[in-house]
């Protein structure tokens, strides 16, 4: 059967950048001015850099549309805060506070340590900060009760009297005083107790809540002549230039600056130094003799497609991501998505251009630094060490192209016959099938959700006191408040009120639900405990108002409507640590689902809690659309459907890869990592795809020669790109910052796996499967 290729859309590509390359090398100032004009004027776009800095860890790291921020807004409508009855127990959001854990090697609650934390606590109170040129003691800016400062439960039991340490029996992990009941393990940390009473404790928290809106005040880097030197520090400069334009161009339009977009620069400093090598490398391919105008066309005619097709891929690959949940990964896919673009045209303008006026250097032998004439050859009254500096020049006489370096030899001559050894294929397929194993079984250990704790430095205070609280203060879980969502009989005659203490129970028998508690439950125990009837809706209604004036909190717990009627009211649920924080929020929204009440869970860690439950889910769908438009655009840019289909298989290939070996390396998926592997499909893409296009445009008839002649000529390119990606990202490896530390771990995994893939398990298939070029 003839051969076809779906050169449509390639050859006329080929001829327009042939075209412009000429064109470029006739009039390099104009291509080499104009990007440097535009990228100052967007660059200006950083003077509002701080302006856009967007630090808000709930609208960066959680969905944008997910579930808990749909229930806070129905109890944040339904149960609307009281700022002079705060209490913690009913936020619904994170809130505003400080929190101080003191610890003791002994028993915190002797009465040394507990006066040391009353005199904390003084001078907590009596602090005064400075903002705004205003004084601001904490009595101005904390959240009250009835007219006074929130105060420290523990503290409370004591009255502030150490000696009363010893009189009153605490007990844990809930105190029960005339009135209320003080969740105590939210106070007291690795407590030892005996009869459910308190013999000793390791740790004291305390908190300080302030007022919502008082938070402003609380935010206190040879050949003399053919040497590419120039143009290895212009191709540096024209991604530094890219990052300059996409960035500025961003925020003079007003997009936020996350800080997960800091490692952008890293990624398109890789991309930038990949299309450089290709474009070097196809440079050097020219016959030296032609003008510089016909050696960059040559040069564009050869590598701006293999570039146009990563280009176009990494840049879809990121302007998909940005259909992400996650305001983190829609920042990062923008601002990288952007530069990206710039980052490729620059390259063909900026770049080329000063390619060209390199190549008008070498076309006069002007040495690379001092641009005067040397002799291509070493005069006969030199030394040899005279050839060293002022020598150079020389080139192939038979091909006359530049001479090759020894790596593109080696490729040449050694490694290209050696992969393509039927023995060599055998083992390299063997390989193959272990590193796919190894990353199957590592996506099956992966460890979903991304712990706040993360985003603090190493060895910062706040790392410290996550540290801590996690030693003393784990035992128990959030407490989640449930919310009643309709009219509702509470009276004792009523049928219907068995089913929601049916409900209670349900959720009660829960392992991981340690008790609840309510205000028709203490209602209950009250009305007991003073013999009342609250059989009917009449007593009912008329002994709760004097309920409520005994108890004023739980006025919040209840909404009623203009005729007195409780249109919904919430009770709480206290967790305990003993599952994940996944298994725990989709065990409570199912119980209360189940219920024959209308329920509702929430507490405001769901909102992060929420990633869970979407994180999986969109980063393979992201990911399947992704590779389905990489797989249509090599379809119409690379002119063989099968070496298309294989760009695609490398792509797959290497995400199970990366997902799978980062599991093993500690690397959880979340919304940080989410946008490492949608980055990682743009660089999977680049090396495959180099390969595959120089293989399927090879003038060689046999496959193993059409391999042998891709790796010469992109072999070391590709080789070149992939260490000056890895050490770019390599200072990452020892930073304290787990964001940073992801990065280089995914970087470094997609690099070293897309390498593997288009210098050893592509060539190798594509020869395998050579038989299918009959159809092609």
């Amino acid at each position: 059967m003839a051969r076809y290729h779906t050169d449509c859309v390639e050859r006329p590509l080929r001829i327009c950048f042939e075209t412009m390359g000429a064109f470029i090398g006739s009039h390099p100032w104009w291509f080499l001015i104009a990007p440097l004009i535009l990228s100052t004027g967007l660059g200006s776009g950083f003077y509002f850099l701080n302006d856009r800095m967007s630090n808000n860890i709930e609208e960066q790291f959680t969905p944008v549309d997910g579930r808990a921020k749909m229930e806070r807004k129905y109890i944040q409508d339904t149960f609307p805060g009281n700022d002079s009855m705060f209490s913690s127990l009913r936020m619904n959001t994170d809130g505003n506070y400080a929190t101080l854990i003191a610890t003791s090697d002994g028993n915190i609650l002797s009465a040394e340590s507990l006066q040391d934390i009353l005199d904390l606590d003084i001078r907590i109170r009596r602090m005064v900060v400075r903002f705004d040129n205003r004084s601001f003691e904490y009595v101005d800016v904390c959240a009250e009760v009835m007219g006074s400062c929130t105060s420290n439960d523990v503290l409370d039991i004591i009255e502030y009297n150490v000696t009363n340490v010893d009189i009153v029996n605490l007990t844990f992990p809930w105190y029960q005083t005339d009135r209320r009941r003080i969740p105590l393990h939210l106070s007291l940390g690795s407590v030892k107790v005996n009869k459910d009473v308190v013999e000793s404790a390791k740790a004291v928290q305390l908190h300080y809540y302030l007022r919502e809106d008082d938070r402003t005040k609380t935010d206190l880097w040879l050949d003399n002549v053919r040497t590419k030197v120039w143009v290895a520090c212009c191709g540096v400069l024209s991604t530094g230039l890219a990052v300059l334009s996409g960035f500025g161009a961003l925020l003079l339009l007003g997009q936020p600056f996350v800080m997960t977009v800091a490692s952008c620069p890293f990624m398109i400093l890789g991309i930038g130094l990949d299309d450089m090598f290709i474009m070097i490398s196809c440079w050097q391919r020219t016959r030296v003799l032609d003008s510089v105008p016909a050696r960059l066309s040559d040069t564009y005619r050869d590598a701006t497609v293999s570039i146009s097709i990563t280009t176009l891929t990494d840049a879809l690959a990121l302007f998909l991501g940005y259909s992400s949940p996650f305001g983190s990964v829609q920042s990062f896919c923008l601002y990288a998505g952007v530069s990206v673009c710039f980052c490729y045209l620059y390259s063909i303008t900026f770049l080329g251009a000063c390619m060209a006026l390199n190549g008008r250097r070498e076309a006069n032998n002007k040495h690379w630094f001092t641009c005067a004439r040397i002799p291509e050859d070493l005069p006969a009254t030199q030394s040899k060490s005279f050839s060293m500096c002022c020598v150079g020049g020389s080139y192939d006489r038979i091909t006359e192209k530049e001479e090759r370096e020894a790596m593109g030899q080696l490729f040449e001559r050694f490694y290209g016959p050696f992969l393509t050894h039927k023995w060599i294929k055998a083992c390299v397929f063997v390989i193959y099938v272990g590193y796919l194993a190894v990353s199957i079984y590592g996506c099956f250990t992966l460890k979903k959700g991304l712990d706040r704790s993360n985003l603090a430095l190493d060895d910062s205070y706040l790392s410290n006191y996550y540290n801590t609280q996690r030693q003393h203060f784990s035992e128990y879980g959030c407490t989640v408040m449930v919310a009643v969502k309709q009219l509702y009989p509470y009276w004792s005659d009523s049928d219907e009120r068995e089913h929601l203490f049916s409900c209670v129970s349900k959720f009660e028998n829960l392992s991981y639900v340690n008790g609840t508690f309510g205000w028709f439950l203490s209602f209950q125990q009250y009305a007991d405990a003073t013999d009342l009837s609250i059989e009917s809706r009449e007593t009912f209604q008329t002994h709760l108002r004097h309920f409520l004036k005994l108890n004023p909190m739980f006025r919040q717990d209840i909404n009623r409507t203009a005729d007195n009627q409780i249109q919904a009211s919430r009770f709480f649920i206290q967790t305990l640590n003993t599952t994940t924080m996944e298994d725990m929020m989709g065990g409570l929204r199912e119980t209360a689902e189940e219920c024959p009440v209308e329920l509702m869970v929430y507490h405001p860690a769901f909102i992060y809690f929420d990633q869970y439950s979407v994180i999986t889910s969109n980063t393979i769908q992201t990911i399947l659309v992704v590779v389905i438009v990489m797989l249509v655009v090599s379809l119409i840019l690379i002119p063989s459907p099968l070496c298309s289909v294989w760009v695609a298989f490398a792509i797959c290939s290497v995400i199970v890869g990366v997902t799978g070996f980062m599991s093993l390396w500690g690397v959880h998926l979340d919304s940080i990592s989410m946008i490492n592997l949608v980055m990682c499909i743009g660089f999977s893409v680049d090396f495959s795809a180099h390969i595959s296009y120089s293989f399927v445009s090879s003038p060689k008839s046999d496959v193993n020669e059409k391999a042998m002649d891709a790796l010469a000529r992109l072999g070391y390119p590709i080789v070149q790109g992939a260490l000056s990606t890895v050490l770019g990202v390599v200072v990452l490896s020892v930073s304290r910052s787990y964001i940073f530390r992801s990065f280089f771990k995914i970087v470094f995994l997609v690099i070293i796996f897309g390498l593997l893939h288009g210098l050893v398990f592509i060539p190798v298939f594509l020869t395998i499967f050579g038989a299918c070029w009959k159809w092609c």
